[in-house]
């Protein structure tokens, strides 16, 4: 078969789409794409060579993915690769509009994304191109100052389209990358980020293993090392992970991950930010920085497996430790991760087996044989989850995610995981009490059922619990419980569509070769009969209660509510699946039931009534000739012999027998033709009823019998081709439970209409519809007068008619409308073939019927405009004659959505695609029929419909709101199909808005808007992405401010006009200019897709397209905008519509900037704030290009390093801050050599670095206003008018909001574009201004002068040296001024100021800056708050500084040292932060140069010499410190204890800040953090020890590596000996922190785990009771989480405590003192019984083998002395609380003596005995 469609195509296609060979009329398609196809190639090679891209190339990529769309990859090899290159090109042409470059990347992605078509040896594509376009978007320079307007959507296509495009890039990739990015890695700096992301998404992992030490060998190493350094959960560790995931997943086999595996699952339960140990201390960055669950995934399933089973032991671990977390009773935010986690890992391991043991081998390199998943692995994999998803099926978050997870566990190991959800679904189906128990079940079963259907060599006795279950689910038709009864109708529908519902138990008899499951399910299938009768009686019954009561029905509400038609729909699809499967003996019984009820009994036509005809056409549809015989001569006679009919209220039997008939008739049109005289009868009759109810339904009988007779659809979608068959000795229908469809032979049976029917619709047609036009025609004339209610029932008999035959009548004819763009491109349409030929001789109803309802809306918007009715009607007609030609886009749409949903919860991912049930394959082909059926887009533009589209418009803006929205619906929807008529109908609707007519009325007016916004989904006509309209829609929009209907009274009106601009600034897109192409390698391309010689096309026909016509479009705008004196609102729109005009290619107009500076004066404050960032991206485009250089970096230092170091090297000192070598004169600063951005130097050096050439190369500073040019004129004179500046700073120091006043970024952007192009010419008029300002010590003039000082210090960028010099002059003494005046309210903009001056310079030039700053920050003169203000104004600008500033940091913290022992709180904090920033660049990474910056280690060991004081002593430490700085008489130790709560204060801001914790240091500090911290959560303490208690939290979360762990155990190992108890008890909520946040890397040391156990075990025995407790609940989490385990040792060890013997009390004399004193045998009997309990409550959730054991043992001890007795009566409460919820199943697990003695213990004792 293959072979000839090869033929016949002549090509091999790559993939074309299976379905389209299975519809009826397949043979025309081959032609039909072969001439698509050429027509597609031969138009888009020419317009490639005529370098059109607008409007020929864009649209005929379009067809080619509309081709895609409806054929797949059907072309060849060679096609295929021309394509993508082709689009390759296209997508990076340089200053390509971003509209355009989405639409072609979103086809390129299409065509890449089946990477196993094409291989590495088809294709190469370049990364460089796509690089460049990612950094021009996503770092753009421009964007923020709004030169460029990019989607929003543009991110994710990017990423998708480099994420198609990686396996292709070719094999030296990896090694230019590498040079590319990695000197952006310096760790300090947002590059680091920049650089992570890049290698994430360009570094390719799918090399063939030859090629593997070019590809990941070159960086693996490097990378996995620096991730395994990192400790603190930078943002970009996530990039990392996302990359080793992939790397993983692709080379599965040749990378050892084993090293790294204990480390990989530590990092993955912390990134679970899971609660835990008693304190709820969580950094807040592990929250936002936290892994993505699908790299996880990923990562975890590509290393299972292999030859060592490590990961499998870890993920088992994983598994173990965070199980409880997903008992039912645990909630919090981490539960959604948890979820995700459970849902996705099986499906990632199913991918993975598939890929392994199903998939056809494609050029990817397979798994090797080593690696390979083995049985053993699955079911080890498929145990350690089955425990958290059972638990997880109960969820707060609902049951779905652990039904997914079940679906895919079930594929892989059927009988592990199905009987335990069966354990819990038959008691759930059984208790009246839970339904949410038994809609959890049910929706598990459900993802379960065919693996359980299917049963198979694992699962044979599957099948078994089919019918049992099927049987208990009929409970769940319950009318009062409306969840219930939806999921199980779908139940019983998934069951049963995999299963053919057919009585063999007589096989028995007849056959011998039966298995013995078989022989059970032959005997069970005899139920099969009554279980369809009770599911009917049933629905009767939920029927009869959901009749509509008396008191509705005299209430006119005659819809249904939302959720009786919901159970409408479950009842009626669920039946009919049931019936479809049924065999004949069966449907014959079931049937008869049916007709019984419907006939017997009058129903309501409203709720009731359409359930009932909804189960009798599910019946007939089943099979319509033995249906029919009984339906339809009932219905006929009962119409019939009701002889009454122009009554206005009907006789409801007559009514009831009509809607029973209008449903029966929705079955084949064959079988209808045997009924058409009786048909025709009815129809006449009462098509004309009075009652409009009546006639309706008759309307609907129309449509249907219509309908099914000239539509093509499939009969039935039984699971079997072939319908239901009954056993013989052959065949066997149980061996076809659950067998999926086979797409070579599906054997679908066709409905595809036969002449006859053809003709009877026609005589249909020519009967009933012929005269109601004739009756509408004379109507419209004038020469019959109708009522308003006959003109209705006339409307919805034409509008039914056309519904019902529309496939049958060709589309409307008439002459095109000329062309709206002139393209040297024929932009044709295809007709896509539907099965039907048109038959053009007769007379086309179409047609006939445009030309009655035209003349007749017109006659009705003129005489009666308020009869809706028929106006409402009249729209849904002509928005039928349009479009419809047998299915509606969003009935289709919806249909498509629930395909998917069904296919995902039945599909079976392990064996691969297509692997569905019957049915839906079915339902697919006819999707693929529809879609077909739909392809009309951009249908040739007739004036026929130019006409019906104005028609729409009229109505649109007519005087009823719910006309004018029904009709704008309709519109859009018009626009969207016919490509180009918007510019046709656009200046119609601008003509309402025109200010110079009077006629317009408000809801005119009010309507026209409307169509300019659109609706939400579709086309905004305000906003088309082309100039010719914008220049038409944005200046009518602010001109019909002036339209005398207008007025801002109606908030109506006032929120329309706010949502037009709203979404016109969403959806704006910065609009190409140019559009010219560069000709080389696009025009070689597009000859070998477009053969033939192009005509000698000379080049003057080459017109570049540029759509700017010399800015003429732009004058349009300005004339718009100069209209001022309008109402404020229309002055804001405009303003906003020309802000959008900036652009970054082309300069704007002088008179648009002339008007943007004059509105920064304006009096409304949003106009100001849009010409301020207007006026800064002005200023942008007329900056002028300064020149750069190429260095070699090498050359500079005179030194060569080429080794992989990175850090402090002696080539990179040049660039680092010298007070000596500082440029202090003209000529030290024309030769110093300035580097700007601060990551470069760090790692390793680029191989050409771009400088700024000398000054005498850069463009003249200080031009004359003579050599400016119009614009720069313009700006350059009002900045230099006093008056201007004057007002200016004065609205700029005016107060916003109250306390909201903040720096803002637009007005620095402003300040520094001025003094970057002008140089210091504006300084004179400012400098008054920044005095006064500086010297107010407002909020708003502070902000404001702070804005204007960093714009300053920015813009001098490249000033000459005595300009510069002259600036710091000035600057220096207003800064000190600003900083002795600083407030409370204005500290945070003085550090944005200098952060943001010092951003991105080199520190040489700003020495001035740091000298002054450097100067005394810690001076006590203005009091500390002053203090602390100047730290963190420093602070700010030498964060910005990072690594290239030591010596600075060295000065700063010899100054600070002394100020450590700070009294005021304030400026500890402030200090504690400064000292973060000062360490930050001690960093242990690896490849790292030890820093010259300061150290941490030094600095700690200088700290704890003054410490000495609190360290030796043994007392506590107390806080009794008097809050006033007095000199000279206070002692060393409350010295040390002023030090301590600075360095407290360090700890705390370095725990989320820094890359790694160092650890050593901080060991050295633990023990006095243990002595302070106290013990009880009471926030009386004072500062000191919460802040020792907050530091103990934060350090016991940090990662530790391996080596690490030994120096903390023994550390803490040494504070458990200390005298104070408090320290002791702290070690153990330390230690259970510490643990679990480190699990794995602790589990991997065998010698760690064994200390830990020794020092709990020995603190169980501590004298002090707390510490006792504590270790005994830390025992129990380290049981919980499987640290340690319950062994026979450890039992036996807390039994030998428990039985230690008490010695005999004494009597004592009353009224004695009593020994308080425990003694040492209490103690080990308290630890023992402690241990004990610590067991118990270590398995909260379930009963291990021995639990009953040491319960009774416990149970023993319940008469102890205290406080033994106390522990006993708490563990066995606890024990009943966490146990009872399943106590039926825990009791099965004691014995009868151990329950007796249990059921005495745990109910509670009387009071009274």
């Amino acid at each position: 078969q293959q072979a000839e469609a090869t033929e016949f195509l002549g090509f091999v296609p790559q993939k074309d789409i299976v379905y389209n060979e299975l519809l009826p009329y397949k043979d025309k398609l081959d032609d039909e794409s072969n001439e698509f196809l050429a027509q597609i190639k031969g138009n888009l090679g020419r317009a490639v060579q005529l370098r059109e891209i607008w409007p020929g190339v864009l649209f005929w990529t379009r067809k080619l993915s509309t081709y895609m769309r409806l054929y797949g990859r059907k072309f060849s090899k060679e096609d295929h690769v021309h394509f993508v290159k082709l689009l390759y090109e296209l997508v990076t042409i340089p200053k390509l509009e971003i509209s355009m470059m989405q639409s072609f990347a979103r086809l390129l992605i299409t065509l890449l994304k089946k990477k196993e078509l094409l291989s590495r040896e088809d294709l190469e594509l370049p990364w460089r191109p796509l690089y460049e376009l990612q950094d021009r978007i996503l770092y753009s320079k421009t964007e923020h100052l709004g030169l460029n307007w990019f989607p929003s959507s543009v991110e994710a296509v990017l990423k998708t389209l480099i994420k198609n495009c990686r396996p292709y890039f070719p094999e030296s990739a990896t090694q230019e990358m590498l040079e590319e990015w990695r000197p952006l890695m310096c760790p300090f700096d947002v590059t680091m980020q920049k650089a992570m992301g890049y290698f994430e998404l360009f570094l390719p992992t799918t090399l063939p293993p030859e090629l593997h030490d070019k590809g990941f060998k070159l960086w693996f190493d490097e990378l996995i090392s620096l991730w395994v350094s990192v400790q603190n959960l930078p943002s970009w560790e996530v990039n990392l992970v996302g990359l080793f995931a992939r790397l993983a997943n692709d080379n599965i086999g040749y990378i050892d991950w084993d090293p790294y595996i204990p480390k990989i699952f530590t990092r993955i339960l912390r990134s679970l930010n899971l609660p835990v140990g008693s304190s709820e201390m969580l950094v807040s960055r592990y929250l936002t920085n936290a892994y993505d669950i699908s790299h996880v995934v990923i990562w975890i399933s590509a290393l299972l497996g292999g030859p060592s089973k490590q990961t499998q032991t870890q993920l088992s671990g994983l598994f173990n430790s965070i199980a409880s977390f997903f008992h039912p009773s645990n909630h919090g935010r981490w539960l959604m991760k948890l979820m995700k986690l459970v849902q996705r890992l099986p499906v990632s391991v199913v991918k993975r087996l598939h890929r392994e043991r199903y998939r056809m081998p494609t050029w990817l390199t397979p798994v090797p044989q080593s690696h390979l998943l083995s049985e053993q692995d699955i079911t080890d994999f498929v145990e350690s989850m089955k425990q958290p998803v059972l638990l997880a099926m109960f969820s707060k978050t609902g049951s779905l995610d652990a039904a997914q997870a079940l679906q895919n566990l079930a594929l892989l190991r059927p009988e592990l995981v199905i009987p335990p959800v069966l354990e819990k679904t038959y008691p759930a189906m059984e208790t009246l009490t839970e339904p949410h128990q038994l809609t959890a079940t049910l929706s598990c079963m459900i993802g379960v059922a065919r693996s359980l259907v299917a049963g198979g060599q694992r699962f044979p006795e599957g099948p078994t619990h089919m019918l049992p279950l099927l049987m208990r689910a009929l409970p769940g038709v319950d009318p009062n419980d409306f969840s219930k009864c939806m999921i199980t109708f779908q139940f019983l529908a998934t069951f049963v569509t995999l299963v053919p519902l057919v009585d063999c138990s007589a096989a028995i008899q007849t056959r011998n070769d039966l298995t013995q499951v078989e022989k059970e399910l032959c005997s069970a299938s005899a139920e099969f009969e009554d279980f369809v009768l009770q599911f009917i009686d049933r629905c009767f019954a939920l029927i009869d209660t959901s009749t509509l009561e008396q008191t509705r029905e005299e209430m006119e509400t005659e819809k249904m509510t939302h959720l009786e038609s919901l159970v409408e729909l479950g009842l009626s699809s669920t039946f009919s699946t049931i019936l479809t499967q049924c065999s004949m003996e069966i449907f014959q019984v079931a049937l008869g039931k049916v007709f019984n009820f419907a006939t017997t009994n009058i129903f309501e036509t409203h709720v009731a009534g359409r359930m009932v005809a909804n189960m009798c056409r599910a019946a007939t549809k089943c099979h319509p000739a033995e249906a029919l015989k009984l339906f339809l001569p009932q219905c006929c006679n009962a119409i019939l012999q009701i002889s009454v009919l122009n009554e206005e209220e009907l006789d409801k039997e007559l009514m009831w027998n009509l809607q029973l008939l209008s449903e029966v008739t929705r079955v084949d049109g064959d079988q209808l033709l045997l009924y058409r005289s009786q048909l025709v009868q009815i129809l006449q009759l009462t098509l004309h009823l009075k009652c409009k109810q009546g006639y309706n339904l008759a309307c609907k009988l129309l449509y249907h019998i219509l309908r099914s007779m000239s539509l093509i659809y499939p009969r039935e979608y039984c699971s079997m081709p072939g319908g239901v068959q009954q056993h013989t000795d052959t065949y066997l229908p149980i061996k076809d439970w659950g067998r999926p469809g086979d797409l070579l032979n599906l054997g679908i049976q066709w409905h595809v209409p036969s002449t006859e029917e053809r003709e009877f619709v026609f005589y249909l047609l020519d009967l009933l519809l012929k005269p109601e036009l004739q009756r509408l025609q004379k109507h419209t004339r004038g020469e019959q007068d109708i009522s308003r209610d006959d003109v209705l029932q006339s409307l919805s008999i034409v509008h039914n008619c056309l519904l019902g035959a529309s496939s049958f009548l060709p589309p409307l004819n008439g002459e095109p409308v000329p062309e709206k763009i002139n393209s040297m491109i024929q932009l044709c349409e295809k007709n896509v073939y539907t099965g039907v030929d048109y038959d053009l001789s007769g007379e086309n109803y179409r047609e006939e019927i445009c030309k009655v309802i035209r003349p007749l809306l017109h006659h009705t918007l003129e005489h009666s405009e308020d009869d809706t009715k028929s106006l409402f009607s009249i729209i849904k007609i002509i928005n039928d004659l349009l479009h419809f030609k047998g299915s509606h886009k969003h009935e289709f749409d919806s249909r498509w959505k629930s395909f998917s949903l069904i296919k995902k919860s039945m599909e079976n991912k392990l064996h691969g695609s297509k692997q569905h049930i019957r049915a839906l394959l079915i339902d697919r082909v006819m999707l693929q029929h529809e879609l077909r059926n739909l392809t009309m887009e951009g249908c040739c533009y007739r004036s026929v419909h130019q006409d019906l589209i104005n028609d729409l418009l009229r109505l649109s803006t007519s005087r009823y709101s719910q006309v004018r929205s029904k009709a704008q619906n309709m519109l859009f929807t018009a626009l969207g199909t016919y490509s180009l008529c918007c510019r046709d109908i656009i200046p119609a609707v601008l003509e309402y808005l025109d200010p110079d007519r009077t006629d317009v009325t408000q809801q005119q007016f009010k309507g026209a808007l409307y169509c300019l916004l659109g609706n939400h989904s579709g086309i905004c006509l305000a906003n088309l992405q082309y100039w010719d309209c914008i220049a038409l829609t944005w200046p009518a929009i602010v001109r019909s401010g002036m339209n005398p209907s207008m007025s801002l009274e109606k908030s109506s009106v006032v929120r329309l006009f706010d949502d037009l601009a709203d979404r016109i600034h969403r959806q704006y897109e910065t609009i190409g200019i140019d559009f010219s192409v560069k000709p080389t390698p696009l025009v070689d391309l597009s000859n070998s897709l477009y053969d033939g010689n192009l005509y000698v096309y000379s080049l003057c026909l080459v017109r570049l397209h540029s759509k700017c016509l010399n800015g003429k479009v732009m004058e349009i705008h300005w004339s718009c905008a100069c209209l001022f004196g309008r109402p404020w609102k229309f002055e804001q729109i405009a303003i906003g519509f020309l802000s959008l005009m900036l652009r970054d290619d082309h300069p704007l107009p002088s008179s648009a900037v002339l008007f943007f500076v004059e509105s920064l004066n304006h009096d409304s404050l949003l106009v100001r704030n849009g010409a301020i960032s207007a006026v800064s991206g002005i200023l942008k485009q007329l900056k002028r290009p300064h020149k750069k250089v190429a260095v070699n970096p090498y050359d500079i230092s005179e030194l060569k390093s080429s080794s992989l170091l990175v850090g402090d090297r002696p080539d990179n000192q040049w660039l680092q801050y010298d007070s000596n070598r500082l440029p202090r004169s003209q000529q030290d600063w024309n030769e110093c050599c300035f580097i700007e951005k601060t990551h470069w130097g760090y790692s390793t050096w680029p191989r050409k670095l771009m400088l700024y050439a000398p000054l005498e190369e850069q463009p003249k500073q200080g031009k004359t206003r003579e050599e400016m040019n119009e614009s720069e004129q313009i700006i350059y004179d009002h900045f230099s008018d006093q008056q201007f500046i004057d007002q200016f700073i004065q609205y700029l120091s005016l107060e916003d909001r109250k306390g909201k006043d903040k720096f803002s970024p637009r007005r620095f952007c402003l300040f520094k574009g001025l003094f970057r192009n002008f140089d210091d010419a504006f300084l004179p008029l400012l400098k008054p201004h920044m005095e006064r300002l500086v010297a107010d010590s407002h909020e708003s003039t502070q902000c404001c002068v702070a804005e204007i000082i960093s714009g300053l210090i920015r813009g001098s960028k490249h000033w000459s040296y005595s300009k510069v010099e002259k600036l710091w002059a000035l600057l220096c003494p207003l800064l000190r001024k600003a900083l002795s005046n600083i407030t409370i309210e204005t500290y945070a903009d003085w550090g944005t100021c200098i952060a943001t001056a010092c951003e991105s310079r080199d520190p040489r030039k700003l020495h001035w800056l740091f000298e002054m700053l450097m100067e005394s920050p810690v001076t006590g003169e203005g009091g500390s708050f002053v203090d602390a203000c100047r730290l963190y104004v420093l602070q700010g600008g030498l964060a910005q500084q990072e690594w290239r500033v030591p010596e600075l940091l060295h000065r700063l913290l010899q100054y600070l040292e002394p100020k450590l022992t700070q009294v005021y709180k304030n400026v500890r904090e402030r200090i504690g932060s400064v000292l973060t920033y000062i360490f930050m660049i001690d960093v242990n990474l690896p490849h790292t140069q030890p820093t010259t910056s300061p150290r941490i280690a030094e600095f700690t060991e200088r700290v704890l010499a003054r410490l000495k004081p609190l360290t030796e002593g043994e007392e506590e430490i107390q806080n009794h410190v008097v809050e006033e700085n007095t000199e000279g008489d206070q002692d060393e130790r409350t010295q040390a204890i002023k030090l301590l709560k600075t360095v407290l204060k360090w700890l705390m801001t370095s725990a989320g800040r820094s890359f790694s914790s160092v650890v050593p240091e901080q060991l050295r500090l633990l023990p006095l953090l243990f002595k302070i911290a106290p013990v009880e959560n009471d926030d009386s303490y004072d500062e000191m020890k919460r802040d020792a208690k907050t530091c103990l939290s934060l350090m016991s979360q940090g990662l530790l590596y391996s080596e690490q762990i030994p120096q903390v155990l023994s550390a803490l190992e040494q504070i458990s000996r200390s005298s104070s108890w408090h320290a002791r008890y702290t070690v153990l909520t330390y230690l259970q922190i510490m643990v679990f946040y480190n699990l794995f890397t602790f589990l991997s040391d065998a010698k760690a785990v064994s200390d830990v156990r020794a020092l709990v075990l020995r603190l169980l025995e501590d004298e002090q009771l707390e510490v006792r407790e504590m270790a005994a609940t830390t025992i129990s989490g380290f049981l919980q989480c499987n640290f340690l385990s319950i062994d026979e040792p450890m039992q036996a060890h807390f039994e030998a405590l428990s039985k230690t013997r008490l010695p005999k009390r004494k009597r004592r004399e009353l009224g004695s003192v009593v020994d308080t004193i425990p003694s040492a045998d209490l103690v080990r009997r308290h630890a023992g019984v402690l241990g004990l309990s610590a067991c118990i409550l270590s398995s909260p959730y379930d009963v291990p083998a021995w639990m009953p054991q040491i319960l009774m043992d416990l149970s023993a001890h319940l008469n102890d002395t205290q406080p033994i007795e106390m522990t006993v009566k708490k563990t066995l409460s606890d024990f009943r609380r966490t146990h009872h919820d399943n106590w039926q199943e825990h009791k099965q697990k004691f014995t009868d003596d151990q329950l007796l003695v249990l059921t005495d213990l745990l109910v509670s004792p009387c009071y009274y005995a």
